[in-house]
């Protein structure tokens, strides 16, 4: 049987969905977790500046270097297991030592990532995440440590995956400028499972931490949108005055069109990645399928409460930059309608005044063919009479021979001019 051809991607595709694994982690351990986002350009940032980045650490470990064209790394260095993932707009780091200090969230434990190979970095901090993992004590020494470790005002804590663990963040920098997370896994939890709660938490602090740069956005563009709200209202107001002149309006129409198109253009890829990472932090969430813990608010309900006004906020300056768009052009039409009318009457009258004109023309016309008549008669006459000249020795006079010939001289020009313009018409 002669074998069929594979499509040249069918491989890469495939292993593309199993390129980024969970990571494998047992409590006790200690995670610490970086994202590195450029501060203006990231999506068009020199990606090999990220990957000789990656190397320098490698390199302080003697580990083994990743692919020239990687977009992930997993691997030992020393005695932590790091994994490096290449994202759109950021890279991550996390890292996991399999121990706890003794000293909860202690900052020398980010120190697998060296002060100096952090000055480094050819991105900014977008955020960073200490994680501590331990096995689930009784609930009331839970709650001991959770009241110990985290701000209870803002503190969200939820039983994940069917009770296999408890998992807990205030959402807060501490004083080191790390986000504080705790995982408290229940006896008999899977390495396997423990891994996806830790991904799952990390890409909740990650990608909230992401859409919160649109919100950003949203707060530097209200001013400016407001303003631009302010003079489109202007102008259309300025429209429903008949002494505004249209050639008036039309540059600051345009002006402020331009102005409008530009933002859009500017906010569009940072507002369609805000919608993407709002739905993923959600999906997350939604995966870690809570439980509440003694009446504490979960994950979701922080969310709710905390994160999803700030989304809506995005949501809606999206939906009022595009209706002043819509208006603008809207008031464009109105603009060029009201042009085409003002020209159309302007046409009107110049259609009366040829009317008038032509009018007068055939006036005009009319009385040069009179006169013309009167002129071809008398040369015509002229030629008649000397042309009968010889009757004047029959004893006619001159003045008889010129009376007589003059009215049938005249009825024959006034039939003939009449007759070519009949012709003419």
């Amino acid at each position: 049987m002669t074998p069929i051809e594979d499509h040249p991607l069918r491989y890469a595709l495939a292993n593309e969905l199993h390129a980024r694994p969970f990571p494998v982690a047992q409590a006790p351990c200690t995670v610490v977790f970086l994202a590195i986002k450029k501060p203006v350009a990231a999506v068009a940032r020199d990606r090999a500046k990220d990957m000789a980045h990656l190397i320098d650490l490698l390199d302080r470990h003697g580990a083994q270097h990743p692919q020239p064209d990687a977009t992930h790394y997993a691997g030992q260095i020393g005695r932590h297991w790091l994994k490096w993932e290449h994202h759109t707009e950021f890279v991550t780091y996390t890292a996991i030592t399999q121990n706890v200090s003794e000293r909860a969230f202690n900052p020398a434990d980010f120190e697998v990532f060296p002060p100096d190979w952090l000055m480094t970095s050819p991105g900014q901090r977008v955020t960073s995440i200490m994680l501590r993992v331990v096995p689930r004590p009784d609930d009331g020494a839970t709650q001991a440590a959770l009241a110990d470790w985290f701000e209870p005002e803002s503190l969200a804590v939820s039983r994940v995956l069917d009770d296999s663990a408890i998992c807990a963040s205030d959402f807060r920098i501490d004083p080191a400028g790390h986000m504080r997370f705790a995982l408290f896994v229940s006896e008999g939890t899977g390495r396997r499972r423990t891994g996806r709660i830790i991904q799952r938490l990390c890409e909740i602090e990650t990608y909230k931490a992401m859409s919160m740069l649109g919100f950003a956005r949203v707060k530097a563009l209200m001013p400016q949108i407001g303003e631009l709200d302010r003079q489109l209202t202007q102008l259309m107001g300025e429209m429903t005055k008949d002494t505004t002149h249209p050639d008036d309006l039309l540059p600051q129409l345009l002006a402020t069109s331009t102005e409008l198109e530009t933002l859009s253009a500017r906010s569009a890829f940072r507002f369609a990645a805000t919608g993407a990472y709002e739905a993923i932090v959600h999906q997350r969430i939604e995966a870690l399928r809570e439980d509440r813990f003694h009446g504490r608010q979960t994950f979701a309900d922080f969310m709710m409460r905390r994160y999803d006004p700030a989304m809506r906020t995005v949501k809606a300056t999206e939906r009022r930059l595009q209706a002043l768009s819509d208006r603008a052009i809207r008031a464009g039409d109105l603009l060029r309608t009201r042009v085409d009318v003002e020209r159309s009457a302007q046409n009107q009258a110049l259609l009366e005044s040829m009317d008038r004109r032509a009018d007068l023309a055939l006036r005009l016309q009319h009385t040069v063919e009179g006169l013309s008549v009167v002129a071809i008669s008398y040369y015509a006459v002229s030629l008649v009479s000397y042309l009968l000249y010889p009757l004047t020795n029959a004893g006619i006079s001159k003045g008889m021979l010129t009376a007589g010939v003059t009215l049938p001289v005249v009825a024959l020009v006034w039939l003939a001019v009449r007759r070519i313009r009949r012709k003419l018409e």
